[in-house]
């Protein structure tokens, strides 16, 4: 699924799209200006990758809401899922929780970070 970029708010613009060669398409729009673009890492991949727009510090055993500043327009009939990555997971022992993206939901996607390990984590924007 290819991602396009809107000048304004997908809630504002969601219409489905649909690329002849890649299929339905996900639009974003950044909400300030720490926001980055979601990409894929490959063409096959599963989804897209998604980044803090901020530095934050998890302290073991805790949580955070990590802001992404981005605001996106699931296709009709979908849903956006939120998941973590096995990297993350194997090497710090975080995790990703509540990872669903309503069809309709249009404010920031903020990520819920589990951190599991001894050691507090570090996430960069």
């Amino acid at each position: 699924m290819p991602v396009t970029s809107v000048t304004t708010s997908p809630a504002k613009r969601c219409k489905d799209e649909v690329s002849p060669t890649e299929g339905p398409v996900l639009r974003f729009a950044k909400l300030t200006e720490h926001a980055f673009t979601p990409t894929r890492g490959s063409a096959r991949a599963a989804g897209y990758d998604l980044y803090s727009a901020y530095d934050y510090i998890i302290p073991a055993f805790e949580k955070a809401v990590v802001k992404t500043d981005i605001q996106i327009c699931v296709p009709s009939g979908c849903y956006g899922r939120v998941a973590p990555r096995s990297g993350l997971a194997a090497k710090h022992f975080i995790d990703v929780g509540a990872g669903v993206v309503d069809e309709d939901y249009r404010g920031n996607v903020g990520v819920v970070l589990f951190n599991f390990g001894k050691d507090a984590f570090e996430v960069k924007r």
